[in-house]
């Protein structure tokens, strides 16, 4: 079951901020995005594991979210893991199990109760990855 919308609010306002400032660390990550209407950059903190070539993220707010519309929209993405600036591609829903099965302990656990996450998605990691023009928010 997605998160409450009225958490949303909440988070956008003051949670986000702090998130973004932490992305980089451990599986925090700035996803910069466009959005599909304005054509603004955007920037999403958010919780991603990389396997390989490819990055998962559990979709605690359901798959109807902004920044999931504007990259199926763009079809890429950029997104700032550790000290690297992946170029990202068109993400795929996955079924609940593999996505869960992706994520490593203990937020797997977290995902699967308390949360009760049930969508995931992978996004391709593209190759080669990008060297610069990632502008994180406030810097």
């Amino acid at each position: 079951m997605p998160m409450a919308r009225g958490i949303t609010r909440i988070n956008k306002r003051f949670i986000n901020p702090v998130m973004l400032r932490l992305a980089g660390i451990g599986p925090m990550v700035d996803l910069e995005h466009v959005g599909r209407r304005t054509g603004t950059v955007r920037h999403t903190p958010l919780m991603a594991f990389r396997r390989g070539d490819v990055v998962t993220i559990a979709l605690t707010y359901g798959p109807d979210v902004q920044w999931l519309a504007n990259v199926r929209h763009a079809g890429r993405c950029r997104m700032r893991m550790g000290r690297e600036i992946l170029r990202i591609g068109a993400p795929r829903l996955v079924d609940p199990a593999e996505g869960l099965d992706r994520i490593p302990q203990p937020k797997r656990a977290l995902l699967r109760w308390p949360i009760g996450c049930r969508d995931y998605v992978e996004l391709p990691v593209l190759r080669p990855p990008s060297r610069g023009g990632f502008s994180p928010p406030g810097r």
